[in-house]
């Protein structure tokens, strides 16, 4: 599909990119940049790509599909760095979790003879780095692209075809309403989770490490979330924060309720919530998007 992809940033979903792309037969030529040596030569240990870099603007030279896969307060800086060597009629995207911010950052650089075509791909564990990665991430996951208006509609759909190739479902959104609807499904969890886990720290000297012992599978599965990138985690929030205010400001006022319920007794309150819940977490299994397979923290994963 492509002559020659370069990656800018070879973390978790870059590799991941790679690795399929690769095994899809979807591009004669991968270059992989990351202003890291370490992390460049990481991932050539692994045979990542076909070049390797530490200077972005070397990297884009003969590209037609350039993935900026770094955190997305990084974005700007890097378009304005590579915008003078991107090749005419390349396409040019991303994966940043929030959309309407790279946009803003990206867009003004990008000279008028590339497609802009930014991406969210729905996927990824709490590992990072080059050695995370693996050809599966993308099976039966979500990648959403939000080209902004007037978007040349070939390129879209060839980065379409890509992505499906590499094993997503893909839709397209306005950058807004993707920031909104990312907000409460994933950013104010991962809000959460970072706040429960560091209440917990707190108290770990309280209870003299009761906290970590009995760990049940809830507290379990915030500490996974907890654990992701702090830095890409960090951008996320402060570029999309109109919508995770807006988002936690509701969330607030549900859990206000609920105190409420609890302090009045109101066990019928708790029993319709958690049975609506309850429904979702079997819509989202029925959608694909999860297993119902049982998993108390005695299965090894690979």
């Amino acid at each position: 599909m492509f002559k020659r992809l370069c990656l800018i940033g070879i973390g978790l979903i870059g590799s991941s990119i790679a690795l399929r792309a690769r095994k899809e037969g979807l591009v004669e030529e991968i270059a992989i940049q990351s202003r890291r040596q370490e992390t460049v030569d990481a991932a050539a240990r692994r045979g990542l790509g076909d070049t390797y870099t530490t200077d972005p603007a070397e990297a884009v030279k003969g590209a037609d599909l350039v993935i900026l896969c770094v955190p997305v307060g990084a974005v700007g800086d890097i378009t304005e760095a590579i915008a003078p060597h991107l090749e005419p009629g390349a396409i040019v995207s991303d994966v940043g979790s929030v959309k309407g911010a790279v946009v803003a950052a990206m867009q003004p650089h990008l000279p008028d003879h590339v497609d802009f075509v930014p991406a969210h791909p729905i996927a990824g564990t709490e590992h990072s780095g080059p050695d995370a990665g693996f050809p599966e991430l993308f099976d039966g996951r979500w990648c959403v692209l939000t080209p902004p208006a007037g978007t040349n509609p070939e390129a879209v759909e060839k980065l379409k075809a890509f992505w499906e190739r590499l094993g997503s479902h893909v839709e397209t959104m306005e950058p807004s309403h993707h920031d909104m609807v990312l907000a409460i499904t994933s950013h104010v969890p991962h809000l959460i989770a970072y706040n429960i886990v560091g209440t917990a720290a707190d108290l770990e000297t309280v209870t003299e490490s009761e906290v970590m012992k009995f760990a049940a599978g809830g507290f379990r599965d915030f500490t996974r979330i907890a654990a992701s990138d702090p830095t890409m985690w960090r951008d996320i929030f402060l570029t999309n924060r109109e919508a995770v205010l807006e988002m936690l400001a509701r969330f607030n006022e549900d859990l206000t309720a609920l105190q409420r319920a609890i302090r009045w007794g109101d066990g019928d309150t708790l029993f319709d919530l958690f049975t609506r819940t309850r429904a979702i977490r079997r819509g989202i299994i029925e959608a694909g998007q999860e297993t119902a397979d049982p998993d108390f923290g005695r299965q090894k994963k690979v």
